[in-house]
């Protein structure tokens, strides 16, 4: 295939004839094709152009929402951006599940977020940094304030400076780390500018001390990045209820079901194959939400699961318990949300998704994003210990398999009933489907039973 230069100065136009004429066989319907998820109002679909490079058309996700979510006694409808068939069915049932016995329970415990000067330091007597360090962290403050004053005056800023030792990690490395309050904004952008302004005053300064030898004073900054590992910054959703309430129906008594549920638990605690598919369905629940808001679900993701490894191995990211006759069951992760800048101010569905929830700042969104990923994990774990996962997941997905064998609505009716006393499978669905348009049954899947 050719190689081109140049590639994002082209019309959006031109690029898609490029890439038709070079990787799609000049085939004529891919045009039209792309052009068919194009907005029709043109300032929205410039909107979304301009939100990455070279684009060339919209990727549709299902946007959704999960009623009757009762959050520290507030009730939300919260909105779900996923494609995975059964997240949102899980979220609502959970929520209504909990809605009769008393709702969520949510903490912040805090905010703060972190950002490093990675920089080499060569010299002899680790001290001596550390004196001029002393004399330094003042001026890291004075010298960023024309950076932080507007932070500062919404009850943010920065919150301590500190200098690490990492020489006993790979020579001369140290750190100049800091720990922030960015307030309702997710805060990548100013916490990176305060950092390459450390940088700058770092290297001026220790030019011209008077605590090093003249042969150590220079520096070799590595980077200045805000980390997206946030271990102070947690929020803590949570259930709770008598054992009695927690019967499944005749089939299964409370005690027997959170006897089974604490269980089901504790070994995702305990073992880390079951702890990443565990909390795998609690980021179900959370990306969601955290996409449908415009926020960062790669950080999030990587953040949690860093949390998930910090006591030396992968382990649940939810605990249960039953204490004097009571089940609770909870999370606490680590979520760093921002209600203003980015796409929160900019794309048309985030900006509905935040009106649909009131309008939150990043502590209520941080509680309200918690609260899914903990009714993600308490719907998934209720099917594991009773009924088993693929009942209602297959059930969902159904309609996924009848849309690619291009069942009519007739068809889907007729289908959709005959699974209701039956088990769900690929191969007993396209079955089914060829019975009922009187056509054979294909070799493959007959081989496959």
């Amino acid at each position: 295939m050719p190689t081109i230069k140049g590639f994002s100065k082209l019309s959006k136009e031109a690029k898609i004839e490029w890439i038709v004429s070079n990787y799609l066989e000049n085939d004529p319907e891919a045009v039209d094709f792309l052009k068919s998820y194009w907005h029709e109002d043109k300032a929205v679909q410039k909107l979304h152009d301009e939100f990455i490079e070279n684009t060339i058309s919209n990727f549709y996700l299902p946007f959704g929402v999960a009623p009757n979510f009762l959050i520290d006694g507030k009730k939300y409808c919260v909105p779900m951006a996923i494609e995975e068939s059964s997240v949102v069915a899980a979220a609502a049932k959970a929520a209504n599940f909990w809605l009769e016995r008393g709702g969520f329970h949510t903490e912040v415990i805090d905010m703060v977020k972190i950002g490093h000067v990675h920089f080499i330091w060569e010299g002899k007597d680790k001290s001596k940094l550390f004196q001029f360090f002393d004399t330094l962290k003042p001026l890291l403050f004075e010298g960023t304030n024309h950076i932080t004053r507007n932070m500062q005056q919404r009850g943010g800023g920065i919150l301590d400076i500190q200098l690490v030792d990492k020489t006993d990690k790979e020579p001369g490395y140290f750190q100049i780390m800091s720990k922030f309050d960015t307030c309702d904004s997710m805060g990548a952008n100013f916490i990176n500018s305060v950092l390459e302004e450390f940088s700058k005053i770092l290297r001026d300064e220790i030019e011209k001390t008077d605590i090093l030898e003249a042969s150590e004073r220079q520096v070799q900054v590595v980077m200045c990045i805000l980390s997206n590992y946030t271990p102070e910054c947690i929020v803590r959703a949570e259930v709770r209820a008598p054992v009695s309430l927690m019967n499944e129906g005749d089939s299964i008594s409370g005690e027997e079901f959170v006897e089974k549920f604490c269980r089901a638990v504790r070994i995702a605690e305990i073992e880390p194959y079951r702890a990443t598919t565990h909390n795998k369905g609690i980021m179900n629940g959370i990306d969601s939400i955290v996409i449908a808001t415009g926020n960062d679900f790669r950080a999030v993701e990587a953040c949690a699961h860093t949390y998930a490894s910090r006591n030396g191995q992968y382990s649940s990211l939810t605990h249960a318990e039953v204490k004097d006759g009571m089940f609770r069951f909870w999370l606490d992760i680590p979520l760093a949300l921002g209600t203003v800048g980015g796409l929160t101010n900019l794309h048309p569905m985030v900006k509905f998704a935040y009106k649909m929830l009131g309008n939150p700042g990043a502590s209520e969104l941080m509680r309200i994003t918690a609260v899914v990923g903990l009714a993600q994990n308490f719907s998934a774990l209720r099917s594991l210990v009773t009924s088993g996962i693929q009942k209602g997941h297959m059930k969902m997905h159904l309609l996924n398999i009848l849309n690619q064998l291009e069942a009519t609505e007739e068809e889907k009716v007729k289908i959709v009933d005959h699974f209701k006393d039956n088990v769900v499978s690929y191969s007993a669905t396209v079955e089914i489907f060829c019975k009922i348009r009187g056509i054979e049954v294909p070799s493959a899947v007959t081989k496959s039973k």
